[in-house]
């Protein structure tokens, strides 16, 4: 892949997707219930077509690479270049009408995450990186994304997406951080990461995290001068207990408080 094949087959896989996922947003969609009894997991005709379209170009344009997808499985996970894909990052906000969610398109190689974009064609929003560098596109134009300086837990605006995916453990060990926080809102899904990436928020926590969830975000975040781990500190590229932050400090200083619980 050269870098120019590269960005426009991205760009093709973030239009195409959008053009099957739109049509529904906004209408009378139907909604599934993956949760079967285990709490509201809902799947729309959006997700499916969204992810559909995207296999179906990846296995076109690059058929030796694997795919790891929220709707459709896992194909070739031991390939060097596997693409992992959630078509809207967000289905609770989809259905509502609300434009909080984005489609999520990262690429391992080995088993990182070398690549990454958020898409969002309802508002036309992009933000993408390659962990070294982040860029935005969408209204104004294309800029780079910078997190911005924030040292102490006193001054930190945080994120996540809801209350209901810690376990009772896991949300007392959450409030030790939020308590202290300046400001604490809940509802970020994918763009709480992309908000941090574009140095509006300065910490996510969050829990109960599948790879498709994450691992897009990981090389936005880290391109725009972030950092995201797992609670204790590892990789998060499998997904679970994440933490991201814009600043090394924070980010030190919020696994501390974690780590006492």
């Amino acid at each position: 892949m050269t870098a120019v094949d590269f960005t426009a087959f991205v760009d093709r896989l973030a239009a195409a997707s959008g053009e099957a996922i739109l049509p529904f947003f906004r209408t009378s969609v139907g909604v599934e219930d993956k949760g079967h009894g285990g709490g509201f997991d809902p799947v729309t005709a959006a997700d499916k077509a969204g992810e559909s379209v995207m296999r179906a170009l990846i296995r076109e344009t690059f058929p030796e690479h694997g795919i790891v997808g929220e709707e459709h499985g896992d194909d070739r996970t031991d390939a060097e270049f596997v693409w992992v894909l959630d078509p809207i990052d967000g289905t609770r906000s989809f259905i509502l009408g609300m434009p909080i969610w984005g489609t999520l398109i990262g690429l391992t190689r080995g088993g990182a995450p070398c690549f990454g974009l958020m898409n969002q064609p309802f508002v036309g929003e992009r933000f993408f990186g390659d962990g070294a560098s982040a860029s935005y596109a969408g209204r104004g134009g294309q800029r780079r994304l910078r997190t911005r300086s924030c040292a102490r837990i006193e001054d930190a605006l945080m994120m996540s997406t809801s209350p209901t995916m810690f376990t009772e453990e896991e949300r007392a060990t959450f409030d030790a951080v939020s308590r202290d926080a300046k400001l604490t809102r809940w509802g970020a899904d994918c763009y709480g990461y992309a908000m941090l990436a574009a140095g509006h928020v300065d910490l996510v926590i969050e829990a109960d995290l599948k790879p498709f969830d994450i691992v897009a975000l990981i090389p936005i975040v880290e391109g725009a001068g972030g950092v995201v781990t797992t609670w204790d500190g590892g990789p998060a590229t499998d997904g679970g207990r994440i933490i991201a932050a814009g600043d090394k400090r924070l980010h030190a200083l919020a696994l501390e408080r974690l780590a006492r619980r």
